[in-house]
């Protein structure tokens, strides 16, 4: 199957792609990497009646820095974040998730922005930007706005986007040079979407004990989210080998999970909790 007959346009400025989208009044997409919508459009889950190709807007590949954070242009692919090609402020989870989404071919040509925007409950990013405290900043027609992540996602491919809204970047809080983090995904095969998916970070104390704790899942419901019940596991604790065996216990216990053709409800519970566990051992060696 092919997709329906659309119109395509190129804009240079954030003005001018905003402009195109508004004029088609719902019914006009746009378009970074494509490695999501280009599917959609051949499925014809999406019909648009406007491309709007936003690859030749400059500021969009664009990176900066400041003390406090770090700006990431929303076209810039998940194979420049892999190689190192923006600032490391993360000590690695950023290249290490970005490695870990889909094939090299897909990495070469999809985006950080595409990504948060299609908003695919198993994909890496949106829970990173979750998990991260991150703020996407949009552009669309009325001027622009900064939404924090947790407000981002509304549920599986639905975010708080206007039909005229373009994401221009994602901002993330700079880290301490200590800060330990993990991240640990189950897939059936290399490269597909994880069934479970766990990233997390947590500062130390003077006494060593766990602070600033940060647990993120994804894969299990219709939207990445915190999970504040095994934070406040973390908090206050050594991250030893009882606290992570609690950890994944109430990691299992709580966490809400949907049931597919993949797997049962009660086996991605279970499996989340492993992921958290393994998380945990990769931070704290």
């Amino acid at each position: 199957m092919k997709p329906v007959a659309f119109n395509y346009e190129r804009p240079t400025t954030l003005a001018d792609a905003a402009m195109l989208l508004g004029q088609a009044n719902g019914f006009s997409k746009a378009l970074a990497g494509g490695q999501s919508l280009g599917p959609m459009l051949n499925l014809r889950l999406a019909q648009p009646d406007l491309l709007v190709d936003i690859t030749s807007i400059a500021e969009l590949t664009e990176v900066s820095e400041t003390q406090d954070r770090l700006e990431i242009g929303a076209c810039i692919t998940h194979a420049n974040i892999e190689d190192g090609r923006i600032p490391d402020h993360f000590a690695g989870l950023m290249q290490r998730v970005a490695g870990r989404i889909a094939y090299r071919a897909v990495r070469n040509r999809g985006t950080i922005g595409g990504s948060i925007a299609h908003a695919d409950p198993a994909a890496e990013m949106p829970g990173i930007a979750v998990t991260c405290d991150a703020e996407i900043a949009v552009t669309g027609s009325k001027g622009s706005r900064v939404i924090r992540a947790d407000d981002f996602f509304v549920g599986a491919l639905t975010t708080a986007l206007e039909h005229d809204e373009i994401i221009t970047e994602v901002r993330l809080p700079a880290w301490p040079s200590k800060r330990r983090w993990g991240f640990r995904e189950f897939a059936r095969r290399r490269g597909d979407f994880a069934m479970a998916a766990a990233a997390l970070f947590y500062d130390q104390d003077a006494s060593g004990k766990a602070t600033n704790a940060h647990v993120g899942i994804i894969g299990l419901g219709d939207r990445p989210c915190r999970l504040p019940e095994v934070e406040a596991v973390l908090n206050g604790r050594a991250v030893d080998e009882a606290t992570m065996e609690r950890a994944a216990e109430v990691t299992s216990a709580t966490v809400k999970a949907q049931e597919d053709i993949h797997a049962s409800a009660a086996y991605r519970r279970s499996l989340a909790g492993t992921m958290v566990e393994r998380a945990l051992r990769s931070a704290a060696q």
